[in-house]
């Protein structure tokens, strides 16, 4: 635990109970139709590794004949999905959080300080995933660790072999969209699937994906300076740029809490970051899209209506919490990436795109997603010369 004198930073235990408290009710099933969803994703997911192995022709050191040493695939609801992120919060927040006690200890009354400020925040964070809860249709959850109730890949552990995850699909939050984007169901949980999967695909096929992801991540929680005045700082600029009262010169209008809250450093971190999010994204839309002619019908249909909900969200106050959270540039990411993916392999085809899993080296800068031409030329023309 995270703690001194038995206080935590984050109360996490607050923070589910938080969250399922405050979620909102999933769309009215009665229990044989519930029965029916879970097991028709469950055999969508299934069928989805196929498709999806097929159509990358990313098969891991074992070939297309070894079955994937892969991951769970678990049907989960909207609290099953606020107790899965916790547990991958937890586990990847430690050091941090650890660093950031170990501050706070040395200072007069921290114990006490440590018992109220981790209830404040543990009340924040549920606050924040039960609006996530209701929205997210499925992740692939690559941090959190195994537990009774929710296993974590491999599911067929060798030594040495590289740690996976599991994979969620939320099925409330699937129904609620095929029902509100008034689409077959049986193809639309299909179409989500085969996004997902392309995401689990992606960290069982290329070892070395979820270490990398993680060292990134762990670089730039190290480089958080973690002196109490100066994140009060910057929360306070982030706030007075969400609500316009920046400073003047300022040019912080419509970046989100996340880009203002760090530093110069953190800064190119999460440019490395970002450029991968945007591939994986952008590869999972490029699949989904590439498969989903041969095996979902109303595809075209499907991605229509999808599209247009992605863009709109579904009102102000959901507006205004994606800015501040920078839930839109992950709306960005799934443009851009899927972008940078066609263009590639419209130049190189697939096998060409596919050295772009050799090694972190050959990942697409943030600069190179905009421009795939430059990956191409780095990538390839060096490499054949």
């Amino acid at each position: 635990m995270t703690s001194i004198g038995g206080a935590e930073m984050v109360d996490w235990n607050l923070a589910v109970t938080t969250a399922t408290r405050l979620v909102r009710p999933g769309p009215e099933v009665s229990r044989e139709e519930a029965r029916t969803v879970v097991t028709e994703l469950r055999r969508h997911a299934r069928s989805s590794e196929e498709h999806v192995r097929s159509f990358t022709q990313m098969y891991g050191a074992g070939g297309p004949d070894e079955p994937q040493n892969g991951s769970p695939v678990l049907v989960v609801d909207r609290p099953g999905w606020v107790k899965a992120n916790v547990a991958g919060f937890r586990e990847i927040l430690k050091p941090l959080l650890d660093k950031m006690q170990a501050r706070r200890g040395t200072l007069p009354g921290g114990a006490v300080l440590g018992a109220v400020g981790g209830k404040v925040t543990g009340v924040e964070v549920g606050a924040l995933l039960s609006f996530l809860a209701s929205r997210v249709l499925g992740q692939y959850e690559t941090f959190a660790p195994a537990t009774r109730e929710m296993p974590a890949g491999p599911v067929l552990p060798e030594p040495g072999a590289p740690r996976t995850g599991r994979l969620l699909l939320v099925a409330p939050n699937i129904v609620h969209v095929e029902r509100e984007l008034d689409v077959d169901p049986h193809d639309f949980r299909l179409w989500v699937c085969l996004h997902e999967e392309t995401h689990r695909t992606q960290f069982t096929a290329v070892p070395w994906l979820r270490d990398h992801i993680e060292s990134e991540i762990q670089e730039f929680l190290s480089q958080t300076d973690v002196d109490p005045a100066t994140l009060l700082e910057r929360v306070r600029e982030a706030a007075q740029s969400f609500v316009g009262a920046r400073p003047e010169g300022e040019e912080s209008e419509g970046r989100s809490l996340v880009e203002i809250v760090q530093t110069p450093a953190q800064r190119e971190i999460l440019a490395r970051l970002t450029a991968v999010m945007s591939l994986l994204e952008g590869h999972a839309d490029y699949v989904m899209d590439g498969v989903g002619p041969d095996v979902v019908p109303s595809v075209a249909e499907i991605r229509e209506k999808f599209q247009k909900r992605r863009a709109t969200g579904a009102g102000r106050l959901d507006q205004a919490l994606r800015k501040l959270l920078g839930l839109d540039a992950k709306l960005r990411q799934y443009r851009d990436g899927e972008r940078f993916v066609r263009s590639v392999v419209d130049e190189v085809g697939m096998d060409g795109f596919n050295r772009i899993w050799t090694s972190p080296n050959t990942l697409p800068t943030k600069t190179e997603i905009a421009k795939p031409a430059d990956w191409i030329a780095r990538v390839h023309r060096r490499t054949d010369s």
